[in-house]
């Protein structure tokens, strides 16, 4: 019996041991690592983008692509979209790639938003933190993306291209994306349907 419990211990050890080490953030040198904002243009009805999950209806409204820091990863699993999109990344450009920025702010997300925080002075300008960081609600376009992005962790670069989408679903479910860059608090998110992921 005494073997059975060490061996559960050893085995629980083991596999804490395994998840801290996923979980711990990618260190990067000082520096900006994605210096672009996102590119975003306006699809037309003569685009014929098709995007279909069963249950749901997509509305892309906009392509687009971005180069980005993974400051933050939050998985989903219970909420209302999380059968389309169990993964949200807080992503940062410009400065908000920068490590020497980033080691000055508190980082989190939570209930599909993302926050910071610092102590004293903002490290950069609060409306450059607005416009150079966003949480994203992301739509895998099929299982691999979407195991690759659930392995995201703070620290890795992606290179997303997809397009942004409106969302209805069942039993009233709608979700409405965030065109542009500079709006903060309820939708605020983009919605990204992840059409292509390259992650370094």
């Amino acid at each position: 019996m005494r073997l059975f419990w060490l061996m559960l211990i050893l085995a629980g050890s083991t596999f804490w041991l395994i998840r801290e080490v996923q979980a711990r953030p990618i260190a990067r040198p000082p520096g900006v690592l994605a210096p672009r904002a996102p590119f975003q243009t306006p699809l037309t009805p003569e685009s014929e983008v098709r995007l279909e999950k069963p249950g749901y209806q997509f509305e892309p409204v906009a392509y687009f692509e971005l180069e980005a820091r993974v400051l933050s990863r939050r998985l989903y699993r219970y909420d209302a979209a999380a059968a389309i999109s169990p993964v949200d990344l807080a992503l940062g450009w410009g400065r908000m790639s920068d490590t020497a920025v980033i080691r000055q702010l508190s980082i989190r997300q939570s209930d599909r938003f993302y926050f910071y925080a610092w102590r004293g002075d903002p490290p950069i300008p609060v409306g450059e933190i607005v416009v150079s960081s966003a949480n994203m609600h992301l739509i895998p376009g099929n299982d691999n993306i979407r195991v690759r992005l659930e392995r995201l962790k703070p620290g890795n670069l992606v290179r997303i291209r997809g397009f942004l989408v409106n969302v209805k679903g069942p039993n009233g479910f709608y979700w409405n994306t965030s065109t542009i860059r500079h709006d903060t608090g309820n939708g605020a998110c983009e919605i990204v349907w992840v059409a292509d992921l390259v992650v370094r």
